[in-house]
């Protein structure tokens, strides 16, 4: 079995796959504090909770925008699984062609979500992952990665808010019934969750006429469920796409 680990600034998600088959998903807290034992005890107990014996995994795949995880959850595998996991960064192949200014520069976390998109979707395509930063991925009707963008993402901004302001308070992160507020904390949630959809329809239209025809437009990120549905635009929901495109990248690598 494969195990993949995909390490975001707020997140760490897991799955294993047997073949093509997902066999289940976990997430941990991104804590750069943790040390590998400490990461490699976590992971172990997971495959327990999940009934996956731990000589069955015999690979490994990681993309991180932590360094200091990414090197703590390496360790953790190596440890756990007598393994040496592949670690996305430059010189492993993905496959992508990537026409943005400077290709080292391309996120791990885009370039996974890039390769699933592109072996599960039509093109062109556009991938939206909303995690601690919203990022948008653009890739062209010939399967090139052109590039993207950068936003804030929701908990980021609600963050910002209420650490920048004396009396704004933390809200739940989920929508208001109406887009105009008529308390505090009705309105912040409009503001965070209802422009967000907004935000991404108002980039999803102008990426399209830049591109010059429709995309299919992809979703990933644990906010993506509550923010998908009150955009305009038609957005699928994909909560493995990262994962699968680790996977991918580990079969290219071997």
């Amino acid at each position: 079995m494969l195990i993949c680990v995909d390490i975001g600034n707020s997140n760490i998600t897991l799955g294993v796959f047997e073949q093509e088959n997902l066999k289940f998903t976990a997430r941990l807290a991104t804590d750069t504090r943790r040390t590998s034992d400490q990461y490699a005890i976590e992971i172990r107990d997971i495959l327990h909770i999940y009934d996956i014996e731990r000589n069955s995994i015999t690979k490994a795949a990681i993309s991180s925008v932590v360094p200091t995880v990414g090197s703590a959850i390496e360790k953790a595998v190596e440890r756990l699984f007598n393994i040496k996991p592949i670690v996305l960064g430059p010189g492993v192949k993905t496959g992508l062609n990537i026409k943005i200014d400077n290709p080292a520069q391309l996120g791990a976390d885009l370039a996974a979500g890039a390769v699933g998109a592109l072996a599960k979707y039509p093109c062109p395509c556009i991938i939206i992952d909303m995690g601690t930063a919203t990022t948008l991925s653009v890739i062209d009707k010939n399967g090139a990665f052109l590039g993207g963008i950068i936003a804030a993402g929701i908990k980021l901004t609600m963050e910002a808010l209420t650490s920048r302001t004396a009396q704004l308070p933390s809200v739940g992160l989920e929508a208001p019934k109406k887009v105009i507020g008529s308390n505090t904390n009705d309105c912040i949630k409009s503001g965070l969750i209802i422009g967000q959809a907004a935000m991404l329809d108002g980039l999803v239209t102008r990426i399209e006429d830049e591109l010059g025809s429709c995309a299919t437009v992809v979703a990933t990120g644990g906010l993506a469920p509550e923010v998908i549905k009150h955009c305009t635009h038609k957005i699928l929901l994909d909560d493995n796409l990262l994962l699968d495109g680790l996977r991918i990248i580990h079969d290219k690598n071997v």
